[in-house]
């Protein structure tokens, strides 16, 4: 089958900007070929980024508020598509946009809310564009997350028992094992707590703990741990998802207030990122696995990674880099991935990983100027995928 050029997009739980991945994607029998075109990370502006943090839970907003954001939100994404393919063409966008809403009760995920009006990006750039990718799987019973777990199958699938661990905002991880259904959840939180702090406390002009710094000099506070530590949410079965909903500043303030008032903001930190350790460290043994290849913002932290290769002996501890998937754009490629199996009417949905009923074609198609013409649909359904230079 030819070519098709597909920019996979995304902003996370981070909030911080917009990732892009502009791939050839070609399929070869049962192999699904990526050669890599354009790549980039584009910041939010600094006025958009500062309304968007201040509407996200446990705020309240307007809907003038959601509807503007919208608008901005996909203005910008259609200008970072339009640098990442000048020069180069496209002919598919997938769009996940930004999440400001997981709707989770009772342990169901009962619906989803990502802005970033993709009308916006098919106008800028002339091609189709296929955006709310989540809603199809939970319509279907399932969480509308993770959806990555569908290009870990194709990249990682193998004899080793592997998980694929993502630190994001929220750390998720996917287990892949020989002959057994793949599983895949939210662990809990990765850097979104540790931004929350490092923000209020204005710790690090970056926003974030650059390399784990303001962790290293803390001190973990063993009480404030084992309070976090109790939350229900860890004991909850997979598959499961979580977001900024639970996992917030005003969460880090209440239990702060009950079990470290006179915590320093370096402690608070060191102690969040020991949270992240222990939690994702569990998962991973729990998992049996021996080798885990991670991807994510997490990775840049390297005192988090310390903690993990401390708690995890005997497991290697990779990175994606060195399967040619940057760990800054992994999810932006898992969504080009994804768009070009929508494109091909095939679903992507792992149900083991989000426990829907069947998996199903994910996303809505904006047609574009030119409108959209769908390829024949693969008689062979790829079973791996392969990063060619």
């Amino acid at each position: 089958m030819s070519a098709v050029r597909v920019l996979g997009m995304i902003s996370g739980t981070s909030h911080d900007g917009i990732d892009c991945a502009l791939v050839d994607l070609e399929q070869h029998g049962e192999e699904l070929r990526a050669r890599w075109v354009g790549r980039a990370s584009v910041p939010y502006s600094p006025a958009l980024r500062s309304r968007l943090r201040a509407v996200l839970p446990p705020a309240s907003t307007t809907l003038a508020e959601v509807t503007e954001l919208d608008t901005l939100i996909g203005q910008e994404f259609a200008a970072a598509a339009e640098q990442v393919v000048a020069g180069a063409g496209v002919d598919l966008v997938v769009s996940h946009g930004q999440t400001v809403f997981h709707w989770v009760e009772d342990g169901l995920a009962r619906g989803t809310l990502q802005l970033g009006q993709a009308a916006f990006i098919a106008e800028r750039v002339g091609a189709p564009v296929v955006a709310d990718v989540r809603v199809a799987d939970i319509a279907a019973g399932g969480q509308g997350a993770p959806l990555v777990p569908l290009l870990d199958e194709l990249l990682l699938g193998g004899d080793e028992p592997t998980v694929a661990l993502n630190l994001g905002g929220i750390a998720n991880l996917t287990v892949l094992s020989p002959g057994a259904r793949i599983l895949a959840y939210d662990v809990g939180p990765a850097n979104a707590l540790v931004d929350a702090v490092v923000a209020e406390h204005d710790l690090d002009p970056a926003g974030y703990d650059t390399a784990g710094r303001v962790a290293a000099a803390g001190r973990v506070h063993e009480g404030l741990l084992d309070h976090l530590l109790a939350e229900p949410y860890y004991a909850l079965p997979a598959p499961k998802s979580t977001g900024k909903e639970l996992f917030h500043g005003r969460y880090v303030a209440d239990a702060v207030s009950a079990a470290a008032p006179d915590i320093e903001p370096g402690d608070l930190v060191a102690t969040l990122t020991e949270l992240t350790a222990r939690t994702v460290a569990d998962a991973v043994r729990s998992s049996g696995a021996r080798r885990v290849v991670a991807a994510g913002g997490g990775c840049r932290n390297e005192h988090l990674m310390g903690r993990l290769a401390a708690l995890l002996p005997g497991v290697a501890l990779v990175g994606t880099d060195e399967l040619g998937v940057p760990a800054d754009l992994k999810e932006a490629l898992a969504f080009a991935v994804i768009g070009w199996f929508s494109l091909h009417r095939l679903p992507a949905a792992v149900p083991g990983a989000t426990g829907a009923r069947e998996a199903r074609v994910l996303g809505a198609v904006h047609q574009g100027p030119h409108g959209l013409e769908l390829p024949p649909r693969p008689d062979v359904r790829p079973v791996r995928l392969r990063v060619v230079a």
